[in-house]
């Protein structure tokens, strides 16, 4: 006779915040504020996940009040004041604050307007020589306010388009800030994209500045862009001007502006009042498809969703320093300037997450004293593989969260920052998307965290997990969909007027639902777990890249006449990318072929996506249509069965398949 079998333990929290640490975040002090002044549910101390919940739940059942509360609390200044909080719910095509003017580099720099904190740093800024630099808040407004008076000089005008093919510096922050500023439209490639993969982008947009550097460093070694920068100006024909930043210490090309001439004024700042959703900057989609979307949100819409983010989700504020390794072509490098907008001062570190050692990021945190920071789920994995023990090597005392997005984080990699970090450091691994530039679900300061799982939903973000049939599952895998509007959503896309492209790209699963192509399950607890892309994006190190780009390159070549690269998200928190080729006719793959392949990548699009195998294969399997199947062999490679990974009758040639399936299941540990 058996015995009844015993139910299953629930899991314990990995770390859990006191008492004390709750009571004295921002968001439980918002929470006891919105309840005496917005309805807002009371917050019970001897229960903090009840008291979250109670207010998520508000947050999403009546998002009017919600927000209304957040740009309150947040002392958001309109110029005009709004005439209602959300004219119209349906997505897409909700109307957030409408009639309302303001502007988001004014609040970005408030705290300039402080006697107390004018003198304080706004950014701290280091390379790979570790050597900071500082930046006051006073400098900072009154460097911004400087160049945004040679922009209107230059005829720059609302709506008007400026991009920066610059690194993560203070130059790229000055240069967004004074674009907000006149009201214009910032968009920025990082440098070590490849022209190509700039103009893609920015050809769309039709910038009529450009911010330019003449190289970066990074890896130890000076990489030139000049020829790049050439390109860039040859083939943006709508440019009026360009700005030469001489990080290499290049002279000027010829007609271009310099960088210190134009911030070296004392203008008092003037800031361009817009509507609430007038657009901010461009941001891009990988170009998976096709060209890259060039996904544009609005001043008003970042402006709360950031000042929730950052003051709520994070717990920033004055006396915070705010470090997230990124680069300008990533939406992180967005959300790390929206640290200005609390208060804290932002790290900006330009270089390699691993020069000299592995420890490099560990070693900003340090000199910096960093007490939020950020970085890849792949770096944390990188450095439990590296044997890296920053508790024992660096001092982090300062740290109090760190924060890891790009690509979910393991649960090894939870156990390695306990374990070898900080014991009592939160962790707060976040998810979220450009298309957005902000997170779904991630960092709550008052709720305890568990191994593998982000700690919930965010406040005002009705997130859920939903069947093929639109079907709401708890403690299941499904998508990732967002059911009410959020003010960060996009406003549109350039250069899609009847915004047909934009409905297509997340409202054509659930028809006025947001589908955000990625595999979640919320548990019971009400936390989160992502299991990776439900679609094809290529993820490297936080910054997305579409196939589409990669084919352009690979198949210039004469050799290749067909391509496929695959993204792999591996259980051990690794991510492999091979790339498949069918040769053409008397081509063979050889070394120097593969050196030639991933030149051409690294040269033209990005280091960071060259691939990790060239693999030649007899042909590429397509649907009936012609498109390449991306999806499905990446499921194969991830060792899922051919019947479920494909419906056979939508496959050209089922055979091809079986190839990557054998591949899959060769890699599958054990085998």
């Amino acid at each position: 006779m058996t015995s009844a079998s015993q139910p299953t333990p629930a899991p314990q929290p990995l770390w859990r915040p006191g008492p004390e640490r709750i009571a004295g975040t921002r968001l439980t002090r918002f929470q006891a504020w919105a309840a005496e002044t917005h309805g807002a549910p009371t917050g019970d101390p001897a229960d903090p996940l009840a008291s979250y919940q109670a207010l998520h739940s508000w947050s999403v059942r009546e998002p009017a009040r919600f927000w209304q509360a957040v740009v309150e609390w947040s002392g958001v200044r309109f110029t005009t004041p709004y005439e209602t909080v959300l004219a119209d719910a349906a997505m897409p095509g909700a109307r957030w604050f409408p009639g309302a003017t303001l502007n988001y580099a004014e609040h970005a720099l408030r705290a300039a307007e402080d006697p107390d904190r004018a003198h304080q740093a706004s950014l701290l800024h280091l390379d790979e020589r570790h050597e900071i630099r500082e930046t006051s808040w006073s400098e900072l407004r009154r460097q911004v306010a400087s160049l945004a008076d040679h922009l209107r000089r230059l005829g720059v005008r609302p709506g008007d388009r400026v991009s920066g093919y610059v690194p993560n510096t203070p130059h790229a922050v000055i240069a967004l800030l004074a674009t907000a500023a006149v009201g214009a439209v910032w968009t920025s490639c990082a440098p070590d994209f490849g022209a190509r993969g700039v103009l893609d982008r920015f050809q769309q947009v039709e910038p009529v500045v450009l911010f330019a550097v003449d190289g970066y460093r990074y890896g130890g070694k000076e990489h030139d862009r000049t020829e790049t920068v050439a390109e860039l100006r040859r083939e943006l024909p709508t440019l009026r001007a360009v700005v030469h930043i001489p990080l290499l210490g290049t002279p000027a090309p010829d007609g271009a502006l310099e960088w210190d001439a134009l911030v070296a004024g004392y203008a008092e700042p003037v800031y361009e009042q817009v509507p609430f959703d007038h657009p901010l900057w461009v941001l891009y989609s990988s170009g998976t498809t096709g060209l890259p979307k060039a996904i544009v949100q609005s001043q008003g819409g970042i402006l709360v969703e950031h000042l929730k983010q950052t003051g709520l989700h994070m717990d920033l504020g004055p006396g915070d320093r705010f470090f997230w390794y990124t680069s300008t072509g990533w939406m992180m490098w967005n959300f790390l300037v929206g640290g200005l907008l609390a208060g804290a001062t932002i790290i900006l570190y330009d270089g390699s997450p691993g020069h000299p050692d592995t420890g490099a990021q560990w070693r900003v945190a340090e000199r910096t004293g960093a007490t939020v920071f950020g970085t890849s789920a792949a770096y944390v994995m990188a450095c439990r593989k590296a044997g890296v023990h920053p508790a024992r090597d660096y001092d982090l005392s300062a740290v109090r969260c760190v924060a890891t997005t790009g690509s979910p984080l393991p649960p090894d990699g939870f156990r390695w920052v306990h374990d070898a970090v900080k014991e009592d450091v939160w962790l707060a691994s976040v998810s979220g998307g450009t298309d957005v530039c902000s997170c779904f679900a991630g960092g709550i300061p008052t709720l305890p965290v568990y191994i593998g799982e982000l700690q919930g939903p965010c406040l005002g973000t009705d997130l859920q997990a939903w069947d093929p049939d639109g079907k709401p599952v708890t403690d299941e895998v499904g998508e990732l969909v967002v059911v009410g509007p959020m003010p960060s959503m996009p406003v549109r896309f350039w250069n899609d007027p009847d915004g047909t492209r934009y409905r297509e790209s997340y409202f054509e699963m659930y028809p006025g639902v947001w589908r955000h192509g990625d595999w979640i399950t919320i548990t019971s607890r009400g936390t989160v777990i992502i299991h990776g892309r439900s679609d094809s994006t290529l993820n490297r190190q936080g910054v997305r890249m579409g196939s589409a780009d990669i084919y352009e390159v690979v198949e210039r070549l004469p050799e290749i006449r067909e391509s496929l690269v695959i993204g792999v998200e591996q259980a051990d928190g690794g991510y492999w990318m091979p790339l498949f080729i069918v040769l053409a006719e008397g081509a063979r793959l050889d070394d120097a072929l593969r050196d030639r392949i991933k030149q051409a990548i690294r040269a033209e699009l990005s280091p960071r996506h060259v691939p990790d195998e060239v693999i030649a294969v007899p042909g590429i399997p397509h649907t009936l249509t012609g498109k390449r199947i991306e999806v499905p062999v990446k499921r194969l490679l991830q060792g899922t069965p051919l019947e479920q990974a494909v419906n056979p009758g939508s496959v050209d040639n089922l055979e091809l398949l079986r190839i990557y399936e054998e591949l899959g299941a060769a890699r599958r540990p054990g085998n």
